[in-house]
């Protein structure tokens, strides 16, 4: 009776952590479908890079966003854990990388867009791994942030130097250093929200035509998270 009991407990357990597993990978899915539907920064045939891609949701809602295989385009994710294409609403033009963002170079990650000239829209759901103590947790996601900027506007990030400096932050970037976001190209960056996200968003705005936060509606009311949502990059 009691091995009975056991087992049925540890089925409960198991379908509970599935559950909780694919209503994650719900809530981030949506997260995405709102900045789409909102702001319409992945077009059909365009080129998309997306950092910290694990789960594979963020993956699946680009790839729909691309239109129908015809239309042409690229996806490609990564993470530093191993993330398997989604078989379901992803195609051929998804592919993932097993690779740390935070010591990859540019050129190398150059090497993975369409004709090696960059990507149209790169979106950086990049988050570490929490350890409860918030402003730990906040300068790390916030280093995160700064590396996606990095990776997507180069040497352009010297045109804001000026506030890392002050912020006692490094900005790892030379003068001959080169972003791999495309002109007029789109960047969405989380963050988990504190003073230094402001920092991050006045770097943004001579960088961009436009740059906003948004909370979307499937976060979480107990989380943090945000999005920097920048638009339009302009020609350096």
């Amino acid at each position: 009776m009691l091995l009975v009991q056991l087992s049925r407990f540890r089925i409960s357990l198991l379908f509970l952590l599935i559950v909780s597993f694919l209503f994650n990978k719900f809530l981030l899915g949506f997260q995405l479908l709102q900045i789409q539907n909102q702001y319409k920064l992945i077009k059909p045939g365009c080129s998309v890079l997306d950092l910290g891609c694990a789960p594979g949701a963020w993956l699946q809602v680009a790839c729909q966003s691309l239109g129908p295989l015809k239309n042409g385009g690229a996806v490609v994710g990564i993470d530093v854990k191993k993330v398997k294409v989604p078989s379901l609403h992803c195609d051929a033009r998804v592919q993932t990388i097993s690779a740390d963002v935070m010591k990859l170079s540019k050129p190398q990650v150059m090497e993975l867009s369409p004709k090696k000239k960059g990507f149209s829209v790169i979106l950086s759901d990049m988050c570490p791994s929490v350890s409860g103590i918030s402003t730990q947790d906040a300068a790390l996601s916030f280093e995160l942030g700064v590396r996606a900027l990095d990776l997507a506007v180069g040497r352009a990030m010297n045109v804001s130097n000026d506030n890392f400096q002050n912020e006692g932050v490094s900005c790892t970037c030379s003068p001959y250093d080169k972003g791999v976001l495309l002109s007029r190209g789109h960047l969405v960056i989380k963050l988990l929200e504190s003073e230094d996200t402001k920092e991050l968003s006045q770097i943004c705005k001579p960088l961009f035509k436009k740059s906003t936060w948004l909370r979307p509606k499937a976060t979480r009311s107990s989380s943090r998270e945000i999005y920097l949502i920048c638009q339009d990059l302009k020609s350096q």
